[in-house]
């Protein structure tokens, strides 16, 4: 190692295949400039500068140096963000212990901030807690940047105090000092000056003290200024490694989307529309008040419109005009369901036209990348860049909650950006105040407007006084862009509610019965179950019942999104050639997927979800009144259901205070939401333990108090188990649904050993809509029946084997019969 003179010495990233190694001062330059430009979207340039500077400043150390040497020479795969590397090394195989480079540049950044105290409490005593918070906010990011946020305090240690403490021996901090390019100390140093720490800490008590925050919220908006700030640094690291990788993305960054060209689009779009019926004139009523709208400030809106009243085009159109008013960098979409991704991204590109939307639309499906992640993965990672991103609520929250890196990097992007929620209703009710919390302070800090979209509007900004100190939705009365919501529901009234519960319940052969009735009657029908165990048997129930020339489906989450896709496509041919049809379905199809049946029969549910079923009946008018029967059956496993289960208890309760024709009305759904959700409202913070709730370890933390001079007590990686542990599907699966999937497949499993980012990230992007997300109880069985295989040795994306995907019920526990799946 007698070469290591000089800082161009000093490698951070290898490129074994050319020999141009990048410089550790090259890439911590890079990364200081790039995340200080994020950073400055929330306010705080300089403190992205000095995080991206000094995170990999361990990598001067002399052991980690032997370890880039070493896979030099040996020609071999490497992680260069791995800490799990010795500093004895012989051979790469023999790797073991640890070189420790995330320490050193976070013990350098605190010990330089927290001199300055005594002078700023003599400045200002009330500027210590912020002073202290963001010395170890900038300290916390840096030391996190390969794991995910550590805990600060976790039930037995001081977890962030002990990795400041650690020993010089083991984050070579003194080493790294001495070894470091004067220029990038010099640099470093005129960061942390007494006037950085003394503008940082002004800054950030102005913002929180223009609200009358609670305790609550104040510590939560603390975590989450460290967690944007963390997320600014991952996606600058990973935004300048994957340019080292493939130097011709770097002129693709940044492009600020013309906004002006998309609104005249959209407006040359609508202009087109030949309304042919009443209500296509009350969708264009609609659309226009969000035009009309658009040109207002920042913040936090709703879009209340029926089902049918068309939120898709309205809410594009308002979106558009507010991002080109406020030069907002992206829209981002964010739905319940795969299912209507696909149909919302089509709709977009259809009114972009000839913009070239590959550039312009992202749809992000699924979870493929592994949450252990590999240094693949990492440069591979979809981090929503483009100018329209459509996304799910499950990465949504997992961007904001989750464990590791993954979506970290994703969070900063939600800043000087539209946030469009549809379908806001199915937000899970024990995020209600994660939820809330985060956008408020995204939309009071980060220049960030967000849209509540949905027929059925959930209470969020109108919680128990009990509970309003835990996190209220600031959404404003006057925000609301449907100006006479009770007026626009009687004129997109369409459908009548049969109640037809019995007490009894209803048995396989009285459903088959009705099913058949109303096929009779209208031509076609939608079922719409609470669990695939009753889609499979009604399916299979009926197939042999229908009358000829009548074509049933089925659809459920076990499919991936392009086989849904591929059968919603029939189905609306069918439907508008008028031909019979018949779909079972889980509740997937009933969150704003585009279909328009004759009739719908509804298993109970909560009232929200019996009003979204109702809008896939007589969507478009055409009959004078179209039905929506709700019926129990006799046996239905919906224990573990805990929000269809106290759904149906709400609704039932509705059923015996408001007539038929009133169900569907705003009072009733307003009643509803009082039972459903206020008398929920224990489970709002997301309740892990006794007395112990995510809410809590991201705020004040209070169980976790122990002696600590800091400003932050968070438990973020603890939160972030917790999250990640409960009611998610946690693992993604690419299915061979056809050949185009099963070519992605093998060109997955044919990479080149040196690795393509290019092309890994082009193929899991296309792999997106041929996954299917499942929980762990299906992966282990899955697992265990060997169904399932990595895409390589040391890689963790799978693929599922061929027998266990079935054409009519998609992703399969049993080996399927593949010839007979094949007749469809």
């Amino acid at each position: 190692m007698d070469d290591l003179n000089s800082s161009e010495s000093y490698i951070a990233h290898p490129d074994i295949k050319h020999g141009h190694h990048q410089s550790v001062y090259d890439h911590l330059t890079a990364v200081s400039e790039l995340a200080g430009r994020l950073a400055a979207k929330i306010g705080f340039a300089e403190q992205g500068q000095l995080i991206g500077l000094m995170h990999d400043f361990g990598k001067y150390s002399r052991a980690f140096q032997e370890y880039m040497r070493l896979i030099i020479t040996e020609q071999t795969g490497y992680n260069p963000d791995n800490d799990e590397v010795s500093s004895e090394i012989s051979t790469s195989k023999s790797l073991k212990g640890k070189i420790d480079h995330s320490s050193a540049g976070a013990q350098w950044v605190i010990n330089a901030l927290l001199p300055h105290l005594n002078r700023l409490q003599q400045e200002d005593q009330t500027l210590i807690p912020y002073g202290l918070a963001i010395a170890q906010a900038l300290s916390m990011c840096i030391a996190s940047h390969h794991s995910g946020l550590i805990d600060i305090l976790s039930e037995n240690e001081n977890v962030f105090a002990n990795r400041i403490k650690k020993h010089d021996e083991l984050t070579h901090q003194k080493e790294c000092t001495k070894n470091a390019d004067p220029d990038l100390l010099s640099q470093a140093q005129s960061l942390v000056s007494f006037e950085f720490l003394l503008g940082s800490s002004c800054n950030l008590k102005s913002m929180f003290d223009r609200y009358g925050l609670s305790a609550i919220e104040h510590d939560y908006y603390l975590g989450m200024f460290t967690r944007m700030l963390f997320s600014c640094l991952i996606d600058a690291d990973r935004i300048d490694s994957a340019d080292f990788e493939q130097p011709s993305n770097k002129p693709e960054r940044f492009k600020q989307p013309n906004w002006a060209s998309a609104c005249d689009k959209i407006e040359s779009f609508i202009a087109q529309i030949e309304p042919v019926n009443p209500i296509d004139h009350i969708r264009a009523e609609i659309s226009d008040n969000c035009f009309n709208r658009a040109q207002g400030e920042t913040g936090i809106y709703s879009l209340t419109v029926p089902t049918g009243g068309g939120k898709t085009y309205a809410s594009l159109r308002f979106a558009l005009h507010h991002a080109k008013k406020h030069n907002f960098d992206r829209i981002i979409y964010i739905i319940p369901f795969t299912s209507i991704i696909e149909q919302n991204a089509n709709a977009i590109r259809e009114v972009l036209g000839e913009i070239n939307t590959d550039d312009w639309v992202l749809e992000h499906h699924s979870n493929l990348e592994p949450e252990q992640q590999t240094w693949r993965s990492k440069l591979a990672c979809e981090n929503w860049d483009k100018p329209i991103v459509l996304t799910t609520m499950v990465q949504f929250l997992e961007s904001m909650f989750a464990n590791g890196t993954r979506g970290s990097r994703r969070l900063h992007q939600l800043s000087n950006a539209i946030l469009v929620f549809d379908e806001i209703q199915t937000l899970p009710i024990r995020c209600v105040h994660l939820f809330n919390n985060t956008i408020n302070y995204l939309t009071r800090f980060c220049n960030t407007t967000a849209v509540m979209c949905t027929a059925t509007q959930p209470l969020l900004n109108q919680l128990p006084e009990q509970i309003k100190p835990f996190g209220e939705l600031q959404l404003p009365l006057e925000n609301e862009l449907t100006p006479n919501i009770e007026k626009l529901y009687q004129q997109l009234e369409r459908v009548t509610i049969k109640n037809v519960t019995k007490k009894e319940g209803w048995n396989e052969v009285e459903i088959t019965e009705l099913v058949q009735q109303q096929l009779s009657a209208v031509q076609s029908c939608l079922v719409i179950v609470n669990t695939k165990v009753w889609a499979k048997k009604l399916f299979q129930a009926l197939q042999s019942q229908v009358l000829d020339g009548t074509k049933i489906f089925h659809l459920s989450t076990g499919m991936c999104s392009a086989h849904r896709k591929q059968i919603l496509d029939e189905v609306r041919a069918r439907l508008s050639g008028g031909l019979a049809t018949l779909c079972i379905s889980t509740q997937l199809i009933e969150a704003g997927v585009d279909v328009d049946f004759g009739c719908v029969i509804r298993f109970v549910a909560g009232l929200d979800s019996i009003a979204q079923a109702a809008g896939r009946c007589n969507r478009n008018g055409k009959q004078k009144r179209g039905h929506v029967f709700v019926l129990n059956p006799v046996e239905e496993n919906v224990g573990m259901l805990h929000d269809i289960k106290t759904g149906i208890a709400a609704s039932n309760r509705i059923f015996t205070e408001f007539t038929e024709e009133e169900l569907l009305k705003p009072q009733a759904m307003s009643q509803y939401f009082q039972y459903y959700f206020y008398e929920r409202h224990k489970e709002m913070s997301y309740p892990v333990k006794q007395d112990q709730s995510l809410l809590n370890l991201l705020s004040s933390n209070q169980r976790n108090i122990n002696k600590t001079p800091f400003a932050l007590r968070q438990s973020f990686m603890t939160a972030a188990k917790q999250f990640k542990a409960i009611d998610a599907p946690v693992h993604s699966v690419i299915v061979p649904f056809n050949e185009e999937a099963q070519s992605i497949i093998t060109q997955l499993c044919a990479l080149d050993k040196r690795f393509d980012a290019a092309s890994y990230r082009g193929l899991l992007k296309a792999a997106q809509k041929y996954s299917v997300n499942i929980f762990p109880n299906v992966w282990q069985k899955l697992t265990d029946q060997q169904a399932v295989y990595p895409i390589a040795q040391d890689e963790a994306v799978f693929y599922l084997s061929e027998e266990f995907y079935s054409q009519d019920f998609g992703l399969s526990l049993e080996v399927t019969n593949v010839q007979q799946d094949l007749i469809f």
